[in-house]
C-alpha cells in the first residue's frame, strides 16, 4: 500500500456530489361521490336543522415503500462533498488491479486516510484558484491524454481476437516452458562449493568428487537402491532425508548444467555425472509431462495480450502523421550497434 502515496495524488477523483433526495411521491385521492337527487315526494314538514348527509372520500392508500439501494449509502462527508458506496466503488474499481484487493480488504481504512487528504487539500486548492492557473491547466490536460492513452491501452488489450494459428505458434515457440520434471539426485560436493559442508566430513578436491560420484552410479547400477544410498551419501541433505528427491521443478528452476541434463536425460536411467558449481550430481528422471495445447492456451493467451496491444500501439504511432522540430528537440537517438 505504500506505493499508493505517490500514485493517488495523480488519480481523477470524479466523485458525484449529494444527490437531492427525490419528492414524496403525491397520493392519488379518489373523488368524491355525487349525490344523486332524490325523487320528488309530497311535501312535508322537515326540521330546519336537517342536512343532506355528503358521503366522506375514501382514504387515499399510501403506496408501498421502494426498497432504498444500498449502494447510495453516504458513507463519507468532507465539508459539503458527499461520497455514497457506489462513488467509492467506481473509484476503486479505476485502480490497477494490483490494489484493489488490497484496498477491498485491510488497505480499506488507510486509503480512506489518503482519499480524505486527497479530497481536504484539492477543496483548498478550489476556494485559492489553483485549479485555473496555467500550471495547473497545462498538467492537467497531459493527465487527461495519459489517462486516455493509458484506457486506450486497456481497451485494445482486452478485445483483441487472437486466431489460433497465433495461438499455436506461440505454444510451439514456448513449448518448454511448459514441460515439468520430477527427478532425485544424490549430490558428491568438492572444495569451493556453495552447499552448506557437514563438520565430520572431509572437503573433497574436483577428482576426488568424481571419483566418488562414479563409484556411487555404479553401485546403483549393480542394483542397489537409488534412495538409500541418497540418504547415506548426499551432501544436499534437503533431498537427501529424502532418497534425493527433488520434487517436481520447471524449466530454469535449477542451475543450467543440472536443468539441461534432467530434461535431455531419458525416463529412469541413472545419468552420467553432471557438475556443477555445487560438485558432481547422479540424476535419476522420474516423470516428464508438458501440458497439451488446449490446456496451456487460456494462460498463453494472457501472455500475449500484452505484447500485441504493445505492438498495436506501434503501429498507431507508425501511422499517425508526426512533425518534430529537430533543432529544438535534437536527432533521434540511434540503436547501439551491435
Amino acid at each position: 500500500m505504500s506505493k499508493l502515496t505517490c500514485f493517488l495524488p495523480l488519480l481523477t477523483l470524479a466523485l458525484a456530489s449529494a444527490q437531492t433526495p427525490p419528492a414524496a411521491p403525491k397520493p392519488a385521492l379518489t373523488k368524491p361521490a355525487v349525490a344523486k337527487p332524490a325523487a320528488a315526494k309530497p311535501a312535508v314538514a322537515k326540521s330546519p336543522a336537517a342536512k343532506p348527509a355528503i358521503p366522506k372520500p375514501a382514504a387515499a392508500k399510501t403506496p408501498a415503500a421502494k426498497p432504498s439501494d444500498p449502494t447510495s449509502k453516504v458513507v463519507l462527508t468532507i465539508g459539503e462533498e458527499k461520497v455514497t458506496v457506489a462513488d467509492f466503488e467506481r473509484l476503486v474499481d479505476s485502480l490497477p488491479e494490483q490494489y484493489r484487493a488490497q484496498i477491498r480488504g485491510a488497505g480499506k481504512r488507510q486509503f480512506l486516510e489518503q482519499l480524505i487528504q486527497i479530497k481536504v487539500l484539492s477543496q483548498e486548492a478550489r476556494k485559492r484558484r489553483i485549479d485555473q492557473t496555467p500550471g495547473y491547466m497545462a498538467q492537467l490536460a497531459f493527465q487527461r491524454d495519459n489517462l486516455l492513452a493509458q484506457s486506450l491501452y486497456q481497451d485494445i488489450a482486452a478485445k483483441l481476437t487472437i486466431g489460433e494459428a497465433e495461438s499455436r505458434k506461440y505454444f510451439e515457440d514456448h513449448k518448454g516452458e511448459s514441460e515439468q520434471v520430477r527427478a532425485r539426485h544424490i549430490l558428491i560436493k568438492m572444495k569451493g562449493s556453495p552447499a552448506p559442508s557437514a563438520p565430520d566430513k572431509k572437503e573433497l578436491t574436483e577428482e576426488e568428487a568424481l571419483a566418488k560420484v562414479t563409484e556411487i552410479r555404479k553401485r546403483i547400477l549393480a542394483g542397489e537402491d537409488f534412495a538409500t544410498i541418497a540418504k547415506a551419501e548426499s551432501d544436499d541433505k534437503g533431498s537427501g532425508l529424502s532418497g534425493g528427491d527433488l520434487g517436481s521443478f520447471k524449466r530454469g528452476a535449477m542451475v543450467p548444467a543440472f536443468d539441461q541434463a534432467a530434461f535431455t536425460q531419458p525416463i529412469g536411467v541413472v545419468g552420467e555425472p553432471v557438475k556443477t558449481q555445487f560438485g558432481y550430481h547422479i540424476i535419476k528422471v522420474e516423470q516428464r509431462d508438458s501440458k497439451t495445447f488446449d490446456e496451456l492456451r487460456p494462460e498463453m493467451e494472457k501472455k500475449m495480450r500484452p505484447d500485441l496491444a504493445r505492438k498495436t500501439m506501434e503501429d498507431l504511432r507508425k501511422g499517425s502523421t508526426v512533425v518534430v522540430d529537430e533543432s529544438f528537440f535534437g536527432a533521434p537517438a540511434t540503436a547501439p550497434k551491435q
